[in-house]
């Protein structure tokens, strides 16, 4: 069995709705500014809701969507870049959260591409026969570490879960996962040290003056950004098929991460695909990192925009920089 069948999927938005209008009162904005640059019309906010429970949330649906007892899980994979504790994982809370116990779980930082790589990665166990059933859960927080004061920037992003339990298929399956470590200053957010190390005084080490400018916060360089993800999109899906029995024209449809509508456009146009092909939400939700493409997936599983047999790609960018795409029948 070389492929992989989606038993389970869910999802998970907070209540809270913040529109393009309701940050008027925060920034210098309006609605048409935001949404002829990026799409983007409203997001959700956890206000205060951790972020494992977040993806506790969507897992629950999605073990309770795949007909298996949540016993059987071998492994979890969470991926998320606004955990709500350096440790332990929030794999370890939606474990516990669950009621799974005995199951490996662990978390994943690839930031926006972090979907892509979890299932690359319970793909890659399911294949050797270490796991029968793997929930991967991508669950993000970015409300807390967006920086409210810069105006290109907060507008972006949203909070929301996604799951799916995976198993093993006789299907066709591909992917393509990289990293260019080159960019890792184009976005990104520095942890807060809170306390200073004494040894500094008493080793006679010059104490720092203070804390990177990205600390706490989320920063990115726009255009960077948007210059890299416009040609690794489509890069990162032809490497994927290229390692397929089937090609681009015979894609159904196409999960791209949910960053900016400019992106997904140039990335279609590029494919040779029409738009019709591309699942975009991202006017409701906004850019909800490593949880923006589940997010799709499952919007689009619900509705009927993708059905079983349907050949599909997700591919997603994101810190790192990171990037890949993952090709098979859903």
């Amino acid at each position: 069995m070389q492929g992989i069948k989606i038993l389970g999927i869910g999802s998970y938005v907070p209540e809270t709705v913040i529109s393009n209008d309701d940050f008027t009162g925060v920034i210098e904005t309006n609605d048409e500014w935001i949404t002829t640059r990026t799409g983007i019309k409203e997001r959700h906010y956890a206000m205060g809701t951790p972020t494992w429970k977040c993806g506790a949330n969507a897992a629950l649906k999605a073990v309770e969507n795949s007909g298996i007892s949540k016993e059987e899980i071998d492994m979890i994979i969470c991926t998320t870049v606004t955990p709500d504790s350096l440790f332990p994982s929030t794999a370890c809370m939606i474990q516990r959260e669950l009621g799974i116990t005995g199951c490996m779980a662990f978390d994943a930082s690839c930031a926006c591409s972090g979907f892509v790589y979890a299932v690359d990665m319970a793909h890659k166990y399911l294949a050797t026969g270490s796991a029968r059933n793997v929930l991967v859960v991508s669950a993000e927080n970015l409300s807390k570490i967006v920086n409210y004061e810069d105006r290109a920037s907060c507008i972006l992003f949203g909070d929301g879960a996604a799951a799916v339990v995976l198993c093993a298929a006789d299907t066709s399956y591909s992917s393509f996962i990289g990293a260019d470590g080159n960019g890792a200053d184009f976005l990104r957010a520095d942890v807060i040290s809170n306390k200073l190390n004494p040894f500094y005084k008493i080793k006679n080490i010059e104490e720092p003056e203070k804390q990177s400018e990205y600390a706490g916060f989320l920063a990115q360089d726009g255009k960077e950004v948007y210059k890299f993800a416009v040609g690794i999109l489509p890069f990162a899906v032809n490497k994927a098929l290229e390692k397929s029995d089937f090609n681009v024209e015979d894609l159904d449809m196409v999960i791209p991460h949910q960053a900016n509508i400019r992106i997904i456009q140039t990335a279609a146009s590029k494919l040779g695909l029409p738009m019709d092909k591309f699942y975009v939400n991202i006017e409701r939700y906004g850019n909800t990192s490593s949880a923006s493409i589940p997010l799709a997936l499952s919007e689009a599983v619900e509705n009927g925009s993708v059905k079983r047999g349907d050949k599909i790609a997700l591919v997603g960018f994101g810190a790192g920089l990171t990037y890949g795409a993952v090709c098979f029948e859903y």
